[in-house]
Order: structure tokens, then C-alpha cells, then sequence
């Protein structure tokens, strides 16, 4: 059998197909309401597209089951198939090998597709694992005829099924357990165990149980449901935790006590057939067909309620071409939205949501009659067979056309949710909903409906105004408006006046009505809607008018928040500043802390609440600058209202004192306000804004000025101190106080004679003016320059000697004290001289004993070979090592003249020579007179050097204490040195 599943062949699809396309027809091209296109470029493919296997069974096909992708078939008498559908060319083929005339009654095959149950005419069972070739018998079950299997889907596994639960034609529930794994010696059957938990009934007779379900809840909660012929019972019950391994013997006991919780109905066809529907694998049912004579029996799966795991239960009774008795369903598969009905002939597709048939599909005589309807509930395909032929379905975009059903069926929340990647059909739904909505007057949700449509917006805006309901048509436009782009602006511009046109006359109907509550309500809604960010844009392009629509309606109190929302801080203070309310205007500029609104606002405030606006300038600190406030300060201040020059006083010493300005204006200004209004702060001020003119900032000479002006004399006093005037100091201080002037005439300290000649300004006065010989007697002791010679001729001739007795006699004992101290200093150094000659010659006659073995302290060579010197403290050094030594410690300016009395000496040595030999030619009287004053020069150039190496001894002088911080290396030979050692 080569080449399974690999081929497949269209099965008579075309004509189900254009059927189906036929009735859609008219939505497949064309242009809606809403504006949206809809164009199917392609035919969209059948939800139910049927393909038949390129397979030919070599023997009639008696049973089929598939799980897992795997397929199981019987074929013949004695023949087992078995298909990986991963590798349909590698089928594996068993003989059951059996001798009698036993046929497969039913195939059951687990959730993981590994375990095959065989279900025998003659009450036997056989097992099958998917990794052995060997079918083995279930010495257990013999006797009873299986008609059913509950799995466990939680703990099966590929070697063993953990406890499920087995239904019999006489209507007893079993609970066995099947191993793969070899058995021990004493016990090689795969069954595990095999028990009896339960037993149905149908009208007091044993019923064949037609079908099992396990499943588990929350909480290790079960549900248990299990079916007859007309009959569904229900078994819930709790599992102790870790005890699932026990099996299900506990769910049962505990329905004992109670009647099962069942449903029947009256027909009986002599089977039933049950379905779930899981959404994804590994979890939980969520719905159920159950397939009976009455009909089909569908719904929803409940876990949570306590008794019954059915809810939403429904009926869809059999079509008329449905008979009991001549054309029975067969088999039944439940998927998302619809159930397959499986009839002789054909299949049927009803949908779960309104009961409709929505396909049917007819097989051809050749194929013979249609045995069974299977579904993978892992791959989810759809499986039927007949005796020679095979054939599954695609289940394709099943929800495709659901939002539909839901549309017509007025559930619009579920149509939406099956149609959001689709525009045009989430359009058609919400405009539905939105003209369902508006026929039963709820006007609020179909607006905010219509709003998410592409409906025409004229249209829609007409309908709500015919309807005079206005406060739908705000909705409508708000959530347009919300959709809009912000590229869309000339759309943004109209809806942001319309509402801002129906908010004011919903405010001003409101208000006329005395509604204070609703009022409120809908001036937060309006002002909510003026300050949202996405229309900002356009409010402030637009935003004359919108002021020109607030101020038709006199809605001043809105206007002002608009502009604060707008950020038009200038109008919101106008507007303050036009009712008076000055401190409402200075609460906005505090608030908003624009320095050219407080620039150009301050004059008009300060005249009215000075205080307050000083405190909102200190508030602001540096983020104002005082100069551009001072025309408003001057302007107030001289109307003469004292508080404003407090006020404008108390900010100016804000911005001197704490801000520390350092602009002339500002310090002119503060003392202007101080010689008009506070003469008693102005000398103080003068004092501490510093003592020279490089620490003051005002200006000097207005400063002057204006003191001048207003005669306060010290502060002029003070001012010429700082401008260095001293004379005019002195002269304006001889008309205050004389000890100002005083103070004044001390200060040139570097220039003696101008000292000199204040003082005696002041000595005139006191002589001339006040005629106080005593004042001027105490002038001579307060300066040291005076002498009595300098004031006698101020003193008038009739004045008697007696007034000057002490003072001449005073200045006479200082000349007399200063004669004998200069006699006492010639005494001393005449002293001294002597006493130097006499260490002179001392040091003539001094002389030191020098050995023939001595060594040079420098180069510890003989010193006899070579010039040397001789030092008190006992070194000695040839005169080369001496100058080698002493070099690198003298100062720059001795190393250069050290050179240049070298040069000088090696020049009076050559010209010596060239003299000597001229001797020998000329005169000797010339060449005697030309070497004495060679010679004297020499020496003298020679003496030189010796005052500047010799003047100390090297080691012993002060050299060797300076050059104490000196390196033993010269930094810049350090790395040469370095390198000489490696």
C-alpha cells in the first residue's frame, strides 16, 4: 500500500461550494454605507472543505478511530491498520489473529494516541500499544461487551493509562487501568485491575452505556458524565488531593446516598452519541452536542457551578428529512460554532447559534454508505469512512461569518469580537447597534456608536438635531472628535466649535433654570473639555474665537479659565485689573511667575496693594530685574503715598542688601529714597557700602550732589574721604566738627606734605576761628609733622609767650633729647670703625701651616701641586676645585659676572703676553709702565673672583645650609645618571 495520505482528491466540492458562495453573492463586491469597500479579490474557501483520502483499502473497513495523529483502522475479519499521519507512507499492519467468528465491535483509541482498545462481538477485549507489534487479550474484561471508555486526559501517559472508566452494553461502569510495561511474573496481563463502580438504568431495565467523559474541575473537582440511549447522567464529586491515582470509585460513592443527576428524554433511536468541543489542547470542554431521538442537545460546559457542568442548554430538533426510522443520524462532532450531523448520505453543518443549517454535503452511491464520523481532539480534523473510502474535513476560518449571526441576533458585543480585524464588518456592526440603540431611545450609546462608524457625519448629526436631542449629538461630536488625527485639522476645528457653541448653551439653559447641581456638573465637563491636550493645537489657533463665543454668552468665568488653560496669563490679569480685583491679578502673576507680565502690570498694582506686590517681587528674587521695575517705583512714589515709599524703600534694600545688586541705577535710586524720606539711614548707608571707590556702587558725584543739595554735610564729608579729596574733606569737615577733620587729615599717610599742610589748615582754623590756643596746642600732639615754629605765625601778635611756655619748652627738650642721641650714634661708630681696623690688621698678620701631604677637600689629590686655598676653619681646595664646587650654588646674576671676570682675566693674560714679548723692541720705559697697570688690573680682576668663590668656605658656609633642599642629582641629568648605573 504505498503513498497514504500523501495525494488528495476534491470531492464533488465544487458544486457545495458555489452553493455556498451563491448566498453571499451579493456582498462580496460593492460599496456600503459606511463608505468602506469591500472587494473580495479572491473566492474566500469553504468553512467545511472535504478531501478524500488517495487511499483503497485492500479489505472493507469495518471501524476507524484517530487521536493524536494517530489512525487506527479495521479491515476485514482479522486485520489491524495502524497510520502515523506525521509518515503516512510507513503504515504497519497486525493480524489480531482470531480463529472464531468474533468481529470488531469498536475501536477506542486514547487521548495520547497510544493506547488502542479492541472491543470484540464475542465479549472480549484486546490492547494494542502504539511501540509493540503484539496484541494482547484482557483476561479481566472477558464477558462484557465494551461500548464506551472514559479516559484520563491527566494522567495517561505513552505506557499507562492511568484509571479511566469502561461502559458496557448492560449498562455497568467498570473502573480498570491498563499498563504497557511487561508484568512480573505471576502477573503478565496489561490489566491492571478491573471494577465494577456503577450501574445504569432506562426505565427500570439495564441501558448500554453509550459514552464516558472525565473531566476535571477547580478544587480537584470531577465531573463524570455518561449517556444511554435516552438518558445523560451527571456525577460531581471531590477527589482528595494526591488520591487521583485511586481512580473514581469515591465519585460514585459519594452519589450513592442520591439519585445521579440525569436528563431523559422520551424518544429512543437504540443509540446516542455525545461531543465536546476544547479551544485549545490540554485544557478543559467548553461545549457539548449530545446526539439522542429527540434531537441535539447542545450547550455550554459550567465548571464552576456546584451541581451541573450543563449550562445554556438548547434542542435542535431533527429537519424533516431526518426520519427515525428509515434515516437515522449516525455520528455527531461538535467544533466551535457548528455540529456535523452524520446521516447516511450526506453531512450536515447547523450552527450552535441560531440552529440554522449552514452546509450539507452529499456523498456519491459509489462510495457506499456512510459508516462513522470521527474528530481528532488534538489535530482537529474531521474524519468520515465508508467501506472502501476515506475522507476528512478542514475546518477553516470557522468564526468568519459568526459576527453576522450575533449582528442579527442584537448581541453586538459578541459580533464585534469576531470581526475586529475586520473594519468593514465592525462598521456594519456598530452602525447597527447604533440605529438599534437609537430606535428604543437610548440616544447616549447609539451616539457614542455612530461616532466609531464611517457613516456620513452630516447625516448622522441631522438625525440627533431632528431629534432635539442635544446632549447625544455632544457625544456623537466628542468621540468623533477623539478619533480624529491630528492631521485632519480643518475636521478638528469645526467639531471643537461646534461643542464649544452647545456646551455654552447647555450651560446657559442650565443656569436660567436654576439647576445649580447639573450645572456644575456640565461647567467641569466643559472646562475638562477646553483643557485637554489633545485639542490644544486647535484651541489655541482658533482661541479668538472661542473668546468671541464666551463673550457672546457672557460666560466671564469661564473666559478667565480658558485663558489660564491658554496660557494667556495677560488677558486673565486685564480682566482682574478692569473689575478692580488687584489681588486676584497678583495672585496669576505669583502663580505663573512671568517676569514680563510683572514688568508691565506692576505700576498699576503697586499703586493700589504696594505691599503685596513687594512681597511677590521678594518672592521672585532674581528671576525679576530691579531695573526694569524702577519706573514703576518712581512713578508711585513721588505721588507722596507713604506706603508706597516704604514699600519701594523695602524692596530696593531687598535687592542691595540680600540680592546684593551691584547696579548703579539701583544704588542711586536707594539713595535718593534715602535723602528724601530717611536722612537718618543715609550716613549708615555711605558707611557700609565701603570706604573706596572700587567697592562702592553708586554713583559718587550724584551721590555728592544730592547730599550737597539736602546739606548733610558728613555724608559729604564722607564722600569726598572716598573720592580722595582730602583738602575739600577737611575744609567742609572744619564747618562740622574739628575732629572729623582730623580723621580726614590722617589719611593721606603715604603723602607727608599734604598731611602736613591739612593739619595746618586745621591749625588755622582753630587759631583763626575759634581762637582756642589750648585746641591748637593739642593739634601739635596729634601730629608729629607740626612743629610750634609752624602755628606761632597764626597766632595774633598780642598773644603773651606764656600761652606757648610748655609747648616751647617741650619742643626745646626733644631738640635738646634728639642732639644727644645723635652724639650717643657718632660715639658708637667711631667705635666700631676702630675696632674693625684693628680686625683688618689682624687679619694681615694672620697666616696657616700647610703640609706637604695635605690633600684638596674636593678632589683628595696633593694641594701643592696646583693654586689653592686656605679657609679658617681648616679645609682646603685648589682653586679649580673650589670654583667647580662653589658654581652650581650661586645665584644667576654671580654665575654670569663670575663669567664675565673670567673673560676679563683670560684677556689681561694675552695681553701680557703680546707686552712681553714687545719688550724685547721697544723702550723699556713704556713696556715697564704698560705691565704696572696690566698688573694692577689683574689683581684686581682677580680679587673680584675671589670675593665670589672664596668669600666662604664651600662645606662650612652659608651655601652648604642653603643648598640643604637642593637633590644630590640635577633633576635633568637624573635619568642620564640613572641610566649610567644599569
Amino acid at each position: 500500500m504505498a503513498s497514504i495520505l500523501d495525494e488528495y482528491e476534491d470531492s464533488q466540492n465544487t458544486r457545495q461550494s458555489a452553493q455556498q458562495h451563491g448566498r453571499l453573492s451579493s456582498a462580496n463586491i460593492g460599496l456600503t454605507h459606511s463608505g468602506f469597500v469591500n472587494v473580495r479579490l479572491e473566492e474566500e474557501k469553504p468553512i467545511f472543505n472535504k478531501q478524500r483520502i488517495d487511499f483503497t483499502p485492500p479489505e472493507k473497513i469495518n471501524h476507524l478511530s484517530v487521536c493524536s495523529n494517530q489512525l487506527c483502522m479495521s479491515l476485514g475479519k482479522d486485520t489491524l491498520l495502524r497510520i502515523d499521519l506525521a509518515k503516512p507512507d510507513q503504515p504497519n499492519q497486525i493480524e489480531l489473529g482470531r480463529k472464531d467468528e468474533s468481529k470488531v465491535h469498536r475501536l477506542f483509541l486514547d487521548p495520547t494516541g497510544s493506547h488502542l482498545l479492541i472491543s470484540l462481538t464475542t465479549s472480549e477485549c484486546l490492547y494494542l500499544n502504539r511501540n509493540t507489534q503484539k496484541v494482547r487479550s484482557l483476561s479481566r474484561w472477558r464477558g462484557h461487551l465494551i461500548e464506551s471508555v472514559g479516559w484520563n486526559k491527566l494522567l495517561g501517559n505513552e505506557t499507562n493509562t492511568g484509571p479511566i472508566l469502561v461502559g458496557t452494553s448492560l449498562g455497568i461502569i467498570f473502573e480498570a487501568e491498563i499498563s504497557a510495561a511487561e508484568g512480573s511474573l505471576f502477573n503478565t496481563n496489561p490489566d491492571q485491575y478491573f471494577r465494577q463502580v456503577h450501574s445504569l438504568e432506562e426505565d427500570g431495565k439495564p441501558a448500554p452505556v453509550c459514552c464516558l467523559e472525565v473531566e476535571r474541575g477547580l478544587e480537584n473537582k470531577y465531573f463524570i458524565i455518561a449517556t444511554t440511549r435516552k438518558r445523560l447522567f451527571q456525577f460531581v464529586g471531590k477527589v482528595a488531593e494526591g488520591s487521583e491515582q485511586q481512580g473514581f470509585s469515591s465519585i460514585f460513592s459519594q452519589n450513592q446516598d442520591l439519585l445521579p443527576s440525569f436528563q431523559e428524554f422520551p424518544a429512543n433511536m437504540g443509540y446516542s452519541e455525545i461531543t465536546f468541543y476544547t479551544s485549545k489542547l490540554r485544557t478543559s470542554p467548553k461545549a457539548f452536542a449530545w446526539m439522542m431521538g429527540n434531537g441535539v442537545l447542545y450547550g455550554q460546559l459550567d465548571y464552576v457551578r456546584p451541581d451541573s457542568l450543563l449550562s445554556d442548554v438548547q434542542v435542535w430538533e431533527y429537519t424533516p428529512d431526518i426520519d427515525l426510522s428509515a434515516n437515522r443520524p449516525i455520528s455527531i462532532v461538535l467544533t466551535q460554532f457548528h455540529f456535523l450531523l452524520l446521516l447516511r448520505d450526506r453531512v450536515k453543518a447547523i450552527c450552535t447559534l441560531n440552529g440554522q443549517v449552514v452546509y450539507e454535503d452529499v456523498f456519491p452511491d459509489k462510495f457506499g454508505a456512510l459508516k462513522k464520523m470521527i474528530k481528532d481532539p488534538v489535530g482537529g480534523l474531521v474524519w468520515i469512512y465508508t467501506e472502501r473510502a476515506v475522507f476528512r474535513y478542514h475546518v477553516q476560518r470557522e468564526s468568519r461569518d459568526v459576527w453576522q449571526m450575533y449582528m442579527s441576533m442584537n448581541k453586538f458585543d459578541l459580533a464585534k469580537e469576531y470581526c475586529r480585524d475586520r473594519p468593514e464588518c465592525m462598521d456594519m456592526v456598530l452602525a447597527k447597534e447604533a440605529e438599534h440603540c437609537f430606535k428604543n431611545k437610548r440616544y447616549l450609546e447609539s451616539a457614542k456608536c455612530y461616532a466609531l462608524t464611517q457613516n456620513y457625519f452630516e447625516e448622522i448629526a441631522l438625525k440627533f438635531i431632528e431629534a432635539k436631542q442635544e446632549d447625544a449629538l455632544k457625544e456623537f461630536l466628542l468621540k468623533k472628535l477623539n478619533n480624529l488625527k491630528q492631521s485632519e485639522r480643518t475636521q478638528i476645528t469645526l467639531l471643537v466649535t461646534w461643542l464649544a457653541e452647545l456646551y455654552l448653551n447647555r450651560l446657559g439653559q442650565l443656569e436660567s433654570d436654576g439647576n445649580i447641581i447639573i450645572f456644575q456638573e456640565t461647567r467641569d465637563d466643559f472646562r475638562q473639555f477646553l483643557s485637554n491636550s489633545k485639542h490644544k493645537e486647535c484651541l489655541f489657533n482658533n482661541r479668538s474665537t472661542i473668546y468671541d463665543l464666551l463673550a457672546s454668552h457672557g460666560n466671564v468665568d469661564d473666559m478667565v479659565y480658558f485663558s489660564v488653560v491658554m496660557q494667556d496669563y495677560e488677558r486673565v490679569i486685564s480682566h482682574y485689573c478692569q473689575h478692580d480685583d488687584y489681588s486676584a491679578a497678583l495672585e496669576v502673576l505669583s502663580k505663573h511667575c512671568d517676569q514680563k507680565l510683572f514688568y508691565k502690570f506692576s505700576p498699576v498694582l503697586m499703586q493700589h496693594i504696594p505691599k503685596n506686590v513687594v512681597d511677590a517681587w521678594i518672592q521672585m528674587g532674581k528671576r525679576l530685574d530691579p531695573k526694569k521695575l524702577i519706573p514703576a517705583l518712581m512713578n508711585y512714589s513721588q505721588m507722596g503715598s507713604t506706603q508706597q515709599i516704604n514699600e519701594t524703600i523695602r524692596y530696593m534694600e531687598f535687592c542691595v542688601y540680600e540680592l546684593t545688586v551691584t547696579e548703579e541705577a539701583i544704588h542711586n535710586y536707594l539713595l535718593s529714597l534715602y535723602a528724601k524720606y530717611k536722612p537718618d539711614r543715609l550716613l549708615w548707608y555711605l558707611e557700609q557700602a565701603g570706604t573706596h571707590a572700587s567697592e562702592i556702587h553708586y554713583d559718587l558725584k550724584y551721590a555728592l550732589r544730592l547730599c550737597a543739595e539736602h546739606g548733610y554735610l558728613k555724608a559729604c564729608v564722607l564722600v569726598y574721604r572716598i573720592m580722595e579729596l582730602y583738602e575739600e574733606a577737611v575744609d567742609l569737615a572744619l564747618q562740622v566738627d574739628v575732629d572729623s577733620a582730623k580723621s580726614c587729615a590722617d589719611l593721606p599717610e603715604d603723602d607727608e606734605e599734604l598731611r602736613k599742610k591739612l593739619w595746618l589748615k586745621i591749625a588755622r582754623h582753630v587759631v583763626q576761628e575759634e581762637k582756642d590756643v589750648k585746641k591748637a596746642m593739642n593739634c601739635l600732639s596729634s601730629c608729629n609733622l607740626l612743629k610750634i615754629e609752624d602755628i606761632l605765625p597764626f597766632f595774633p601778635d598780642f598773644v603773651t609767650i606764656d600761652h606757648f611756655k610748655e609747648a616751647i619748652c617741650s619742643s626745646l627738650e626733644e631738640y635738646n633729647q634728639h642732639i644727644e642721641e645723635l652724639k650717643q650714634e657718632m660715639e658708637e661708630a667711631t667705635e666700631s670703625a676702630k675696632r674693625i681696623r684693628e680686625d683688618i690688621q689682624e687679619m694681615r698678620n694672620k697666616y696657616g701651616v700647610v703640609d706637604s701631604q695635605e690633600k684638596c677637600a674636593a678632589c683628595d689629590f696633593p694641594l701643592l701641586n696646583r693654586p689653592f686655598y686656605l679657609f679658617l676653619c681648616g679645609h682646603m681646595f685648589h682653586y679649580d676645585c673650589l670654583f667647580q664646587e662653589v658654581t652650581p650654588h650661586l645665584t644667576a646674576y654671580k654665575q654670569s659676572r663670575l663669567e664675565e671676570l673670567q673673560k676679563k682675566l683670560a684677556a689681561t693674560a694675552q695681553s701680557s703676553k703680546s707686552r712681553h714679548r714687545a719688550a724685547t723692541k721697544d723702550e723699556g720705559d713704556t713696556s715697564s709702565l704698560g705691565k704696572g697697570n696690566a698688573g694692577t688690573s689683574r689683581e684686581q680682576i682677580k680679587s673680584d673672583i675671589d670675593d665670589i668663590i672664596a668669600s666662604e668656605c664651600v662645606y662650612c658656609g652659608e651655601l652648604m645650609i642653603k643648598s640643604i633642599d637642593k637633590p644630590f642629582i640635577d633633576p635633568q641629568k637624573f635619568e642620564e645618571e640613572k641610566s649610567s648605573w644599569l
